[in-house]
């Protein structure tokens, strides 16, 4: 399978910070790849040079076979960008912002119309096609931005944290339009706070700390690479406000932490966590709602890797 994009010793210095520190990349054509990392790892720098926005300061990058330095003009017609922001016009239509967007990249304005009416009806939009921009809800803004990276059907798709701040719906319709894109062939480079998205989407996946690739492979691989102890997930009904910390000071536990599933108990023992779990629920006279053993995920890999937890990169993009 041939390369998408292959970046070699890629650095982006400004001053005597490294933005990005060297990074070796290889996104094979077809695939989701998704490139992690808490905020200020270099991500959007990565993107902005392998997109011809930043100029490398050292190293090599193609993109779709152009090299990003001397023929990014001739890459930009094979490739879109999703920034994380949104950058449609306020004042036009749904449909003019999608015939504007396909104008700048030379698409003739009967196909450009012809692409419109098919990509809004892709991203559930159809009815939308008359109201302004400004009037659209924060889910369909951000359906249509992605629209209109693809008016000129680009085979390879930058993503920019594309659900970041979306209800659990638009995020989960965002989604499936992503997973359908792929399977028609566009590749897709992806940057999301959202660890389960990364594992669900994602055929290949790179960790970036302090502008340096610390680990890469697929999800299965990255999860098999943790050492995670032995956990279990509970939720009590009903749930006490001290449940986290009583059981935190149970022999068996060495930390709970608090999710939206319930609690999840860590300790040396995985026997000993579930014994734990019911024999609380009949101490505090409780009904056990939920309970599952818990295996090594991408958010263990990604704690491990970069010392950060999922939830504090979430609070630092207000998704959290």
């Amino acid at each position: 399978m041939t390369s998408a994009i292959q970046a070699s010793g890629l650095r982006k210095h400004y001053g005597t910070l490294a933005a990005v520190d060297g990074i070796d990349l290889s996104v094979k054509e077809g695939d989701v790849f998704g490139f992690l990392g808490p905020n200020g790892a270099g991500k959007t720098t990565t993107i902005r040079m392998l997109t011809g926005l930043a100029r490398p300061t050292a190293g090599s990058a193609s993109v779709l076979g152009y090299d990003v330095r001397s023929e990014v003009v001739k890459a930009k017609k094979a490739f879109g960008v999703v920034p994380e922001s949104s950058n449609l016009y306020d004042e036009l239509t749904a449909l003019e912002n999608l015939v504007f967007m396909g104008r700048l990249y030379g698409v003739p304005r009967q196909q450009c119309l012809r692409r419109a009416e098919e990509l809004l009806a892709l991203f559930r939009l159809s009815e939308k096609r008359d109201t302004r921009f400004a009037s659209l809800s924060r889910g369909m803004k951000r359906a249509l931005t992605i629209a209109a990276a693809l008016v000129h059907q680009p085979r390879l798709l930058f993503l920019d944290e594309p659900t970041v701040g979306l209800d659990v719906l638009n995020a989960r319709q965002l989604r499936a339009v992503v997973g359908q894109l792929n399977r028609a062939g566009t590749t897709i480079f992806l940057t999301t706070h959202y660890l389960e998205e990364a594992d669900a989407l994602c055929d290949q996946i790179a960790i970036l700390k302090q502008g340096r690739i610390v680990a890469s492979g697929t999800p299965a691989e990255l999860k098999a690479s943790v050492e995670a102890e032995p956990a279990c997930t509970v939720r009590f009904s009903p749930m006490p406000q001290d449940a986290a910390a009583e059981l935190t000071q149970r022999e068996c536990v060495r930390e709970v932490q608090v999710t939206a599933q319930g609690l999840r108990l860590r300790g040396p023992s995985l026997p000993r966590l579930t014994k734990l779990a019911y024999s609380y629920a009949q101490e505090k006279a409780l009904q056990i709602e939920f309970i599952s053993s818990h295996e090594a995920s991408l958010e263990d890999a990604f704690v491990q890797l970069t010392g950060l937890s999922p939830d504090a990169m979430l609070a630092e993009k207000g998704g959290g």
